[in-house]
This record gives C-alpha cells, structure tokens and sequence, in this order.
C-alpha cells in the first residue's frame, strides 16, 4: 500500500511558484494564499480517494472530476473510451482546457483508475492513506491545483495547457489509446506518476503470461488414479522464478511476478486444473526475447503445460530534452 504525506503533496502543489523577498504584508498575504491552495488541494485529493475506480469503473470519479473542472470555469471534453453495457459502467477520458484553445502547447496529464482492492481515505497524523493516494490521484489533484494557481496569477494563458486524465492506465492503456482519437499535438507533454519527484526519461517494458495446466482429477487418498495439476505447475513456476532474465544498466533487473494462482476444489480432490498469471517489467531487449526464455525454461520441467502470452513491449525510451532517470513501470 503507497501513502503520501501532506508535507509532500504541498511541495508538489507549490512547483510553479518562485520565492522572493517580500515584507511582511506580503508575507502575511502569501501565507494566507498556501493555506488556502493548500485546503484545496487536500479537498480535491480527498474527493478524488473516496471515488473508488478500479481500472473498468472509473465512472464515478470521471463524474466527479469532470463536475470539478467545470466549476473551476473549464472548458470539459468527455471522451467515450467504452460505452454503458448491462455489465459494466461507461469508461471515459476527460479533457479539459480553458476558453476555446483545445490546441495546446503543453500537455499535463495522468490516470483515474487504480489497481484492486478498493482502500477507503484516511487521515493518520501527516499521513494519508486510501488506494489511489500517491499512484495516480496525488498526481491529479496536484497538476489540476497547480494549473490553477499558474492560471489565477498570470503566468499561463489561454492555449498554454490543456489537461487529460484517462482510465485504464493500470491494465491494458485503453484510455490512452482512445486519446489518440482527439487528433492533437503539444510541445511538451508532462505525465504524473510516483517518481520521488524525479523527472522520468523511460521505464521498463511489460508482458502479461498465462500457464495452464491439464491433469486428471482423483480422490487424494489414491493418488495413484490422478495427475496433479497444481504438482505440474508448481515446479514450472519455480523455475521461471530463478531464470536469468535480461538486465540493462539503465532499467536494471527484468522482474517476473506470480500474481495469481487458481487450482483445485478442495484439499483432499486430486485438482484437475491450475493456472497462474504472471506480470514481466523488461529491462532489455523485445517481448519475443523474454517468451523464448520462457518457452525454454517451462519445456525443461517435462510437463505439458499450456502457455499464452497477452501482449506486451519492450522498455521505453522518453523523447526528452531534459536529463533524468528511469522508472518501473507501475501497471
């Protein structure tokens, strides 16, 4: 679970502004003006936590901050990403920007959806916990606050910056994607993302695996009559762990995750069916290069096991005049 302190939210919130000399009227005035943006900011985090939007229910915070911009005097694009099913809410994109410019310059933006389980807003002492907190809602209410203030002082204009928050960052990039479809091009585009307040100039690439296994399901007590299906994945799944993956000296250590595991009905049925899911983040070289070590490694174990591999790409190189440093991708 990531948390964010307050102290660290109000350092994000104040980026634009530059110190001064300034006597003590101004000073008392100043003060007054990082209380009040800092209120704002801890309000519209807040509200921002408490709508849950686990990547495919993003509906109600989409709402919630398209509501937002808009009385901040906004101009508000709602872009469908999927339409309402009798299954799932609508997923949409929201574009924002002031006056009729939605050609920009610049470009802030960053994602409303967040990984499972939901974890409700708190407050511990200068902490503040709930899913979304840092990854990526500390994100959104700091660029919306900090568009804001550059706004009310000036120093940004109409046609400067325009504002996109999309779901579906944390499992496929369909919002993303969609976003392509507003037929628009900046200077300049900034992402929020946890980075400990460094400029990121890549991350590493990713890769979703699915293994199967098909054995014979039986009475425990005869193991003689069945085939595992968990004793055939499990040795697999061990092997891949201590496979040498590759590693560059920029993105480090490609990393294998067992995130899921299913198989069996009970503790005393032999299970006749097991699965895994696992999450790659690739340091180096293709996707191609990463499923050939898989292939091999899962073959050496002697079983038939069935293994799907659901997409993926290679670490990403930032086109960046600035210099900094990498980060995981955090999907």
């Amino acid at each position: 679970m990531k948390l964010l302190t307050i102290s660290t939210l109000a350092v994000v919130a104040n980026w634009a502004q530059v110190a001064h000399s300034i006597d003590p009227a101004q000073e008392l005035l100043r003060s007054h003006s990082e209380s009040s943006s800092r209120s704002s900011l801890l309000a519209l985090h807040k509200g921002l936590i408490t709508h849950e939007s686990i990547s495919g229910n993003e509906e109600s915070v989409g709402k919630y901050l398209a509501e937002y911009l808009e009385s901040k005097n906004f101009t508000v694009e709602i872009q469908e990403v999927e339409p309402r099913t009798s299954s799932h809410p609508p997923r949409n994109n929201i574009f924002a920007y002031t006056g009729k410019s939605r050609e920009t310059r610049t470009l802030i933006s960053s994602h409303i959806d967040t990984v499972p389980p939901f974890w409700k807003y708190e407050r511990r002492g200068d902490e503040i916990w709930g899913r979304g907190s840092v990854d990526a809602k500390g994100s959104v209410a700091t660029q919306i606050i900090a568009v804001e203030e550059l706004l009310a002082a000036g120093k940004i204009l109409e046609g400067d910056v325009s504002l996109l928050y999309v779901v579906g960052e944390e499992v496929g990039g369909e919002g993303m994607r969609k976003a392509n479809d507003l037929g628009l091009e900046w200077e300049t585009v900034i992402f929020g993302e946890p980075t400990e307040l460094k400029l990121a100039s890549g991350h590493k690439g990713t890769m979703g695996v699915q293994i199967s296994a098909k054995g014979k399901a039986g009475h425990s007590g005869y193991p003689e009559l069945g085939k595992s299906a968990n004793a055939m994945l499990i040795p697999a799944l061990n092997a891949l762990l201590h496979a040498e993956l590759p590693s560059s000296e920029k993105y480090g250590n490609t990393t294998l995750n067992i995130g899921r595991m299913e198989g069996g009905v009970a503790g005393n049925v032999i299970p006749e069916n097991a699965s895994a899911l696992l999450a790659i983040r690739i340091a180096d070289g293709s996707p191609e290069d990463v499923q050939k070590i898989i292939l091999d490694t899962v073959e050496k174990q002697g079983e038939e096991l069935d293994v799907k591999f659901m997409g993926g790409y290679g670490p990403v190189y930032i086109d960046s005049d600035v210099p900094g440093k990498f980060r995981c991708f955090c999907m």
